[in-house]
């Protein structure tokens, strides 16, 4: 039976950035479609894709008037929202791909200060005159996530549809739905790429895999003799029936 992936878009984009800095839209996309491939190598062998689907929200489009400047802040317009909305057009461009997009509440967002200007403001550290535009930030809530991740997990898991599901994520929301999967049979194994997972969720998951190397496990021989960190992840290896011999799988996997 096939492998199921379902990617939380904020967690990986987060933690791609962190790993990897900031990149083009397009390259992202195909090098989370270059991880999810590499996920299906295991034991030598080249497991059937049911499908990936990717939960994330599309950019707010609201105008809002910045707290200290009051001046109009359209976010419709920002290169953060332009970034995403390139992005996401780029992962619907991708085979087996499906997106589940929620919604941010427009509503319920406000405006904060960021916590170490706060911190620097309580301790005298800093003047309230001081204080700049980059201090403060909007923050709004991401609704209709966790419920179509698990809509999903329970539907894939009811159906048969795939005996492992593979989820790339680091917070706790899963955990109900990787219970009800793996009551039905499901090799459920979580990707935190990297990222500290708290104790418990070790319990709840049939085991930790990340595929994507660390900066440090992506330095490579170059062509010239010398070493270059290739910014992301080495190539796949050759699929049966290519003309060249296929290769092991060259990805660096980290697995319990």
């Amino acid at each position: 039976m096939p492998t199921a992936i379902l990617i939380d878009g904020e967690f990986f984009l987060r933690r791609y950035r962190n790993m990897f800095g900031n990149q083009p839209p397009d390259r992202v996309a195909r090098e989370l479609h270059k991880m999810c491939l590499g996920h299906l190598f295991q034991e030598g062998k080249r497991r059937p894709l049911y499908r990936i689907f990717f939960y994330d929200c599309p950019p707010l489009k609201k105008t809002v008037h910045h707290p200290l400047t009051d001046e109009p802040l359209d976010f419709s317009e920002t290169p953060t929202a332009l970034w995403r909305r390139s992005f996401l057009d780029e992962m619907r461009r991708l085979r087996k791909v499906a997106l589940r997009l929620g919604y941010m509440n427009e509503r319920g967002g406000g405006w904060s200060m960021h916590p170490q200007a706060m911190k620097d403001l309580i301790a005298g550290e800093l003047a309230a005159e001081d204080l700049s535009e980059q201090d403060f930030r909007y923050e709004a809530e991401r609704k209709g996530i966790e419920m179509r991740m698990g809509l999903d997990i329970a539907s894939i898991a009811f159906k048969k549809q795939a005996d492992q599901i593979i989820l790339v994520a680091g917070e706790s929301d899963f955990v109900p739905a990787a219970k009800l999967a793996r009551r039905e049979g499901i090799d459920f194994i979580l990707d935190p790429m990297w990222a500290s997972i708290r104790d418990d969720l070790h319990e709840h998951v049939d085991g930790l895999r990340t595929i994507v190397g660390r900066k440090d496990d992506q330095m490579q021989g170059g062509g010239t003799g010398g070493n270059h960190y290739n910014g992301g992840l080495p190539p796949l290896p050759h699929q049966p029936g290519e003309e060249e011999e296929e290769e092991e799988n060259p990805y660096h996997s980290s697995e319990r």
